[in-house]
C-alpha cells in the first residue's frame, strides 16, 4: 500500500501543460478525467466558489470537479484519500462538498473512521456549507458498522454545522442505540433532549422507545409514554397500541390487553392481523376458548378479515383442552367465510378428535384433506390407526392405511406393530385375510416401514404357533 501511495505521489506531480491531470497507472488521461464517470446517487450540484484564490484555472492540477471524478472512480479509498491530500497541497485550490461527501462514503463504508472524523474537522474549519445527505449516510454507515456511540455523537456534531436534525435523524439513531440493552438509557435521554434543540419526536420516536423499554420489562415506563404521546399532541398509530398489547400479552397479562383493544377500537383505529393473532394466541393459551371464540368472530365486523393462521390458532386452542368439537365448528365457519382450511388446519383436528375417541369424525376429515390433496402426518395415520383398533374395528383401521399408502404416505413401523398382532388376533378366516390382502396388493417400497415390522411380525406369528400347538 505504501508503495502504492509513492506511485501515486509521483504520478500526481506530473502535470500536462494544459493543466489536465494525467491518469493513474495504465490508463489514459481520457478515461479517468475526460469521459464522464459514475458517482454516488443524490449528490448535490457542485458549489460554485467565488474567491478569486479559488479560480481552478491557477490551479496546476485542473478543476475541483476533475479532482472530484477522479477521486470517485478509485476502488481503493486510502488512495483516494492520497489523491485528496495531495490536490488540498495545491495553492489556489479547495475541494468541493461533493469531492468531501464521496471520500467520506469511501472511508466510512471501508471502516476508515478516524479519517473519516478527520474530514468532518476539516469541512468545519473550512466553513463549507453541508447539507443533512452527509449525516444521514453518516448514521446509516455507523448502524451498519455497529458503532452506537458514534451514531449518538452524530446528532450533536449535527447541531455544530447549524445543520438541524430531522426526525428521521433521530429515529434512525433511536433504533440503532435501543439495540443494544445498555443504551436504552442514553436513547431515552436523546430522546428527551430532543426538543431542546428544535427537534420534534412524532409517533414512531415513541414506538421505537415503547418497544424497548417493553423487551426490556419496563411496562410502566412504556405506557408512560404511551400517555405523553397525547398530551404532546401525537398521535398514537395500529403499531403503538400492539407494542403495549404484545408486552402485557408476554407478561400473561391478557385482559389488560383486551382493554386496550376496545380503546383502540373506540378511538376509531382498524387493528390490524398482527394485533389480532396476538391476542388470539395469548387468550387460547390462558384457555379463555370462549373469549378468543367470540373475538374471532367480532373482526370480520371490526374491518379486518379473519385469516388462516386465525383461524388455525382458534383450533390449536379447542383441540389442547379437549373440545375437538368446537374445532370442527370453527372450520365450518372458515369454509363459509371463504377461507379454506390448510394442512394444519386438518392435521390438528384430525388428532385432536383421536385424542377425544371421535374416530367416525377424524376419518372423516382425513378423507376431505387426502381428497384436497393434503398428506397426513404419520402421526395422524398412527392415532387413527391405534384408535381404531383399541375399540376393535380392524377393518377401519385397515381401511385408513390403506388410504394412505394409496397417497404415498408411509406409516410409522409403530403402526404396523400395533395393526398387525391385531388382525392376527380379531380373526383367522376369510374376512380380515382379504383387508390385509388389498393392503399389501398396494406396491411395497422400503419407506413403507412394513420391512421393519418384519421381525417382531415373525415373532409373533411363531410365539402363535407354538400356543396353538400347545392347546392341541
Amino acid at each position: 500500500m505504501q508503495r502504492a501511495f509513492l506511485s501515486c505521489s509521483k504520478t500526481l506531480q506530473t502535470v500536462a501543460s494544459n493543466g489536465i491531470l494525467f491518469s493513474l497507472g495504465k490508463h489514459p488521461p481520457s478515461i479517468l478525467l475526460g469521459s464522464s464517470l459514475p458517482l454516488p446517487h443524490h449528490l448535490p450540484k457542485q458549489q460554485p466558489f467565488h474567491s478569486s484564490n479559488n479560480d481552478s484555472g491557477n490551479s496546476p492540477i485542473g478543476s475541483p470537479t476533475r479532482v472530484q471524478k477522479l477521486i470517485a472512480s478509485q476502488s481503493d479509498p486510502l488512495l483516494a484519500k492520497e489523491i485528496f491530500d495531495y490536490a488540498s497541497r495545491q495553492p489556489n485550490f479547495r475541494h468541493s462538498y461533493s469531492t468531501y461527501l464521496i471520500l467520506i462514503l469511501k472511508l466510512g463504508r471501508s471502516n476508515h473512521f478516524s479519517l473519516v472524523d478527520d474530514l468532518i474537522r476539516r469541512l468545519k474549519s473550512d466553513s463549507i456549507s453541508i447539507t443533512p445527505t452527509l449525516f444521514s449516510y453518516l448514521i446509516k454507515i455507523y448502524g451498519e458498522a455497529d458503532l452506537p456511540d458514534k451514531a449518538l455523537k452524530t446528532f450533536y456534531t449535527m447541531l455544530q454545522f447549524d445543520c438541524k436534525p430531522l426526525p428521521k435523524h433521530l429515529n434512525r439513531i433511536l433504533e440503532i442505540l435501543v439495540v443494544h440493552r445498555n443504551y436504552v438509557r442514553p436513547a431515552f435521554n436523546l430522546f428527551k433532549d430532543a426538543h431542546r434543540y428544535g427537534v420534534l419526536p412524532n409517533t414512531k420516536s415513541y414506538n421505537i422507545l415503547m418497544r424497548a423499554f417493553c423487551l426490556n420489562g419496563d411496562i410502566s415506563i412504556a405506557y408512560s409514554l404511551f400517555n405523553n404521546m397525547f398530551k404532546r399532541d401525537v398521535v398514537p398509530d395500529i403499531e403503538s397500541y400492539r407494542v403495549l398489547m404484545q408486552a402485557l400479552c408476554r407478561k400473561s397479562q391478557v385482559n389488560g390487553a383486551v382493554d386496550l383493544l376496545e380503546d383502540m377500537l373506540n378511538k376509531g383505529f382498524v387493528p390490524d392481523a398482527l394485533t389480532y393473532t396476538t391476542l388470539l394466541n395469548s387468550l387460547c393459551r390462558k384457555k379463555k376458548l370462549r373469549e378468543a371464540y367470540k373475538l374471532l368472530c367480532r373482526m370480520k365486523v371490526k374491518g379486518c378479515n379473519p385469516d388462516i393462521v386465525h383461524y388455525n390458532t382458534v383450533i390449536l386452542g379447542f383441540c389442547r383442552e379437549g373440545r375437538a368439537h368446537d374445532a370442527c365448528k370453527v372450520i365450518d365457519d372458515m369454509q363459509a367465510n371463504g377461507c379454506l382450511p390448510n394442512l394444519v388446519s386438518y392435521r390438528t383436528l384430525v388428532s385432536g378428535l383421536c385424542e377425544m375417541g371421535m374416530l367416525d369424525e377424524a376419518n372423516k376429515y382425513m378423507e376431505e384433506m387426502l381428497s384436497k390433496g393434503f398428506s397426513p402426518h404419520f402421526a395422524v395415520i398412527h392415532a387413527l390407526v391405534k384408535g381404531f383398533c383399541i375399540v376393535g374395528r380392524v377393518e377401519e383401521a385397515c381401511g385408513v392405511l390403506t388410504k394412505s399408502l394409496k397417497h404415498g404416505d408411509a406409516p410409522h413401523t409403530d403402526t404396523w406393530m400395533i395393526l398387525i398382532p391385531v388382525i392376527c388376533d380379531v380373526d383367522d378366516g376369510v374376512k380380515i385375510s382379504d383387508v390385509l390382502d388389498e393392503i399389501l396388493k398396494i406396491e411395497i417400497k422400503g419407506h413403507t416401514r412394513i420391512v421393519d415390522a418384519g421381525i417382531g411380525l415373525e415373532n409373533y406369528l411363531i410365539g402363535k404357533i407354538r400356543a396353538k400347538s400347545r392347546a392341541s
